[in-house]
């Protein structure tokens, strides 16, 4: 096989090598992002970890790869309750973070592994700084909704929620997880019509398109729901985000 000299290849020809490599990087990283997937949601968590360990050699700068090996050591340690898989899993989380500030699902995570580490103070902390520094993005709401929600903070949680919509009134996440208060709290016309908006925004999602049926039953209500039938580098310190 002839070897190219640098000094020996034209400058366009360098540039199509470049491009070509660089598409080959990404490819790799997400075949290998999608193999590991699969074996996440087969319960092989160490297996996937490994995927996603190589996803990241592949391309270090992957906020989807970090975020994937944190979730799989995450859920590791929260399966074999190993405190070593948590502290990695909070080091993935952040450098994350540092790739895709806005990364909904890596904040969603890492709001999740502070509670599950006893430091629910954080994790508000966490998301009340994610809202302040995006305040165009209704997901810091939606998260701080959830969060609150599962305090038992409803009525704070309503409120958040009707912030994000606020934002973004087409957002299907927000009008769900309201629709989901206003169910608890008795008020079911007012689910209902949450839940069929965000069905009409999101037809897939067949949980509440059965929650839709039962309240138009409950409520004797006329409107029709949509047919649904048709996310370890050693050395290396975070920002303070909590």
């Amino acid at each position: 096989m002839h070897v190219y000299k640098k000094s020996t290849i034209p400058c366009c020809l360098a540039a199509m090598v470049s491009l070509t490599l660089f598409g080959c990087s990404k490819m790799t990283t997400r075949a290998l992002n999608s193999e590991g997937v699969r074996l996440y949601q087969l319960g092989s968590y160490s297996q996937a970890s490994e995927q996603f360990q190589r996803a990241i050699a592949s391309n270090p700068r992957s906020a989807n790869s970090y975020y994937n090996l944190a979730s799989a050591l995450h859920k590791n340690g929260k399966f074999y309750n190993q405190a070593e898989n948590f502290a990695q899993a909070e080091q993935l989380y952040n450098q994350c973070l540092e790739y895709d500030p806005n990364h909904a699902e890596c904040y969603r995570g890492l709001a999740v592994l502070l509670t599950d580490t006893n430091r629910q103070d954080a994790a508000f902390r966490l998301l009340e700084g994610w809202a302040s520094r995006s305040p165009q993005l209704a997901d810091p709401r939606i998260e701080l909704g959830r969060l609150l929600e599962e305090t038992n903070n409803l009525q704070q949680a309503q409120t958040r929620l009707v912030e994000a919509l606020t934002i973004d009134p087409d957002n299907s996440r927000a009008l769900t997880a309201l629709g989901r208060l206003r169910e608890v709290s008795g008020d079911q016309a007012q689910a209902l019509a949450n839940y069929q908006r965000s069905l009409e925004i999101n037809r897939f999602q067949p949980a509440i398109a059965a929650r839709v049926s039962t309240l138009q039953t409950a409520t004797a209500g006329s409107i029709v729901a949509p047919d649904n039938s048709t996310r370890t580098v050693q050395h290396w310190q975070p920002k303070a985000r909590y």
